[in-house]
């Protein structure tokens, strides 16, 4: 059994540095633009910042890896390979890719660099990975949130791209971000614009004893002064049915597969992914801090491996409306 690689999330400079210095294997990031599922403003990328970086966790001996993970738009191709070739004229370890014509000029314009399948492709199974592979050569496969544990397993058996799951950070009821409420709301989309709820949608209206929040004029939920106000998106609103206020769809909850990473390293996945580009630096030294801990402890004896209370403790501080769940890797109704 090898160890599986922690991958953890920068959507700024100082995110990228939280996440090498506390223990991250590799560091993933985005441009400043739509070709980057991550498009919020604030965040990301610009040449300047991307090198210093790169200088960074390359002198530390880490990764980056560049998701260039949306889908290219009609007419507008020619920004999709732009990305790509930022990124390899930067020294970027690896490019994250969904959109099969943009693997498809990675492959061809610089074959040495490392590709790998986003989730965003979402490639569920073993020949969905394995007709990438040869196409498109990609050594990695980024799985979908949506496979119990047993359905990674056999999907790793049947091939010889490495797996890579995520395992912390919050999760989507929709096709891996392909939001079709986002897009309903407001015509823009993750796979098309690169941000769910984008931001010149968002309305937050402060009343005396609450506050609204709407996108593009829905309204997605309303907070009392004593709640802490999340960022609206439709998915995770609160709405009223038959007469009841409630997560109508889904209730803010944080994957996290701390209790089975004995299993997760058992099976043969080769890196374990967090969530959250769109998160502070703080949240990211967390998260990957007691990730590595518990990581190296289940690697060093799987077999009395224990969650220690501290490592709970702090992920559970961070974790999606402080609540946890180990997803679909536990699906009872399979």
């Amino acid at each position: 059994m090898a160890k599986p690689q922690l991958v953890c999330p920068a959507g700024s400079l100082a995110a990228l540095k939280a996440a090498v210095d506390n223990g991250a294997d590799d560091v993933y990031l985005g441009f400043r633009n739509d070709t980057n599922a991550r498009n919020f403003a604030g965040l990301n990328f610009d040449d300047k910042s991307l090198a210093e970086g790169v200088r960074y966790a390359h002198q530390r001996g880490r990764k980056v890896l560049a998701a260039i993970n949306t889908y290219a738009q009609a007419g507008r191709f020619a920004d999709w390979t732009r990305s790509v070739d930022t990124a390899a004229n930067l020294g970027i370890d690896v490019v994250i890719i969904a959109d099969p014509g943009v693997l498809d000029y990675a492959a061809q314009t610089y074959p040495d660099m490392r590709r790998h399948l986003s989730v965003q492709a979402s490639a569920t199974s073993y020949e969905a990975v394995n007709f990438c592979r040869e196409k498109f050569g990609i050594q990695r496969a980024v799985l979908p949130r949506v496979l119990t544990l047993a359905q990674v397993e056999n999907v790793i058996r049947h091939t010889e791209v490495e797996i890579e799951v995520f395992g912390f950070g919050s999760l989507c009821v929709m096709n891996e971000g392909r939001c079709w409420l986002s897009s309903y709301a407001t015509g823009e989309s993750p796979n098309t614009v690169g941000a769910c709820s984008p931001a010149k949608y968002v309305q937050w209206e402060k009343k005396p004893d609450e506050m609204d929040v709407r996108l593009n004029g829905i309204l997605i939920d309303r907070y009392g002064n004593e709640e802490n106000a999340g960022y609206p998106t439709i998915c995770k609103g609160r709405f009223e049915v038959a007469g009841e206020t409630y997560y109508a769809m889904e209730e803010p909850t944080s994957l996290n597969v701390i209790e089975m990473l004995p299993e997760i390293i058992r099976i043969g996945v080769a890196a374990i992914k967090v969530e959250g580009r769109q998160r502070s630096p703080t949240y990211v030294a967390q998260v990957t801090r007691n990730l590595r801990q518990a990581l190296d402890a289940a690697f060093a004896s799987p077999d009395s491996y224990k969650v220690k209370p501290v490592w709970a403790a702090e992920l559970s501080k961070v974790a999606e409306g402080s609540q946890i769940t180990l997803g679909a890797y536990n699906r009872p109704w399979r």
